[in-house]
């Protein structure tokens, strides 16, 4: 294999790491809301992806949007759709159980209500999945469109050679994801409610005595941060396979991406999620399919060595 195929393979690797890693940012930024905000780790961030993924598929063939929107559009129309719908789930979930153990109830707990957190965010988690499991079957479904296997050709680029192939559907997935991100950053800088948000993730005391409702920012943000991920579940939807158990293969992922970003950072936790994604493609130039994770925590342990806080630390303290 001479110089120009690596090159073209390395440029084709990067290309597909930058796609994926959007959509593995959009995943991140709504983990680290929540954690943000609400300083809760939820374990069942996965199990609300997956719950978006199966409202993406359902909208896309059951619910006509397939048939209204052609196979072009229909698969972006469901993921919108997916934010929407599991928004209201995290808002009933937090409701009716998380708010049990968090916000200002969490002072009177041990430990300020941190064990009894994880301990219901993983219960939550079974919950969904097993549940899953029973509505939706074991068998893998995915959203079919063709634009999941066309491509745009770039280039060549010297000569004859070096052409990579853009992804029609992972482009498209891409700039919603990326235009996702930066309406969320804009509302939690210039809206009202946003602004809240950051005072309850800042200071709640301080931001009870100003008037503002702690367990009502608190429930906007647990709504906000699944949806978020749900969108991102609903992209990656489309040409993947998945199963009422894909929760647990992409949390380990999301939570990777939050470290290493920063915990508490919105675009520390964004760029750690893209970072992952590169890292995630390029070594399968070098390693085996299988070992894809095994490159991810060792450069997640080396950044950890070198920045305990993560790339963007000084952010932590704000989502």
């Amino acid at each position: 294999m001479d110089t120009a195929q690596h090159i073209e393979n390395f440029l084709q690797f990067l290309t597909t790491g930058l796609m994926t890693g959007v959509i593995y940012g959009l995943m991140c930024v709504g983990l680290t809301t929540i954690f943000g905000i609400m300083r809760v780790i939820n374990f069942a961030q996965g199990e609300f992806m997956m719950i978006g993924m199966y409202v993406a598929w359902y909208c896309a063939g059951f619910l006509g949007a397939w048939l209204v929107f052609g196979p072009w559009i229909a698969p972006f129309i469901a993921a919108l759709a997916a934010a929407p719908v599991v928004y209201v789930l995290g808002l009933l979930v937090h409701r009716t159980l998380v708010s049990k153990v968090t916000g200002v109830r969490s002072t009177t707990l041990d430990s300020e209500g941190h064990y009894a957190q994880l301990i219901l965010t993983l219960g939550i988690s079974l919950v969904l999945s097993n549940g899953g499991l029973v509505l939706f079957g074991s068998t893998p479904v995915s959203i079919s469109t063709p634009l999941a296997w066309t491509a745009w050709p770039v280039g060549p680029l010297s000569g004859d050679r070096i052409i990579i192939f853009v992804n029609q559907k992972e482009t498209i997935a891409a700039i919603i994801g990326v235009a996702a991100v930066i309406v969320f950053a804009m509302f939690m800088k210039r809206t009202r409610t946003g602004r809240s948000l950051r005072a309850a993730a800042d200071n709640p005391t301080a931001a009870l005595y100003m008037g503002i409702d702690v367990d009502r920012a608190h429930r906007i943000a647990f709504a906000i941060g699944v949806a978020l991920t749900a969108l991102g579940g609903g992209l990656l939807a489309s040409g993947t396979a998945f199963q009422p158990f894909t929760g647990i293969e992409y949390v380990i992922v999301m939570y990777a991406g939050v470290v290493l970003g920063g915990l508490g950072s919105l675009w520390g936790a964004f760029f750690g999620g893209l970072t992952i994604g590169l890292i995630r493609a390029l070594s399968a130039l070098f390693l085996p399919y299988q070992l894809e994770n095994t490159a991810i925590f060792v450069c997640f342990l080396a950044i950890l060595l070198l920045r305990p806080d993560g790339l963007f630390g000084q952010s932590v303290r704000r989502a």
